[in-house]
């Protein structure tokens, strides 16, 4: 797959109920992360280096 920046997306390990999701995008500088039920609602953005740590932190807890 590959992400546009700006572009959001969800996980393809989300529920699929549409209740429990988040969606990051690729925002150049940054990774946005926001609630998928709530698109307009509020946003986050933290750095790439911060965002791959937790990513790596998420997938060693499996």
């Amino acid at each position: 797959m590959v992400h546009r920046v700006g572009h959001w997306f969800k996980s393809s390990y989300s529920g699929g109920t549409g209740t429990e999701c988040v969606e990051v995008a690729d925002l150049s500088a940054t990774v946005g992360v926001r609630d998928s039920t709530r698109p307009d609602g509020v946003r986050i953005a933290v750095g790439h280096v911060a965002w791959a740590d937790f990513v790596a932190g998420v997938r060693a807890r499996r």
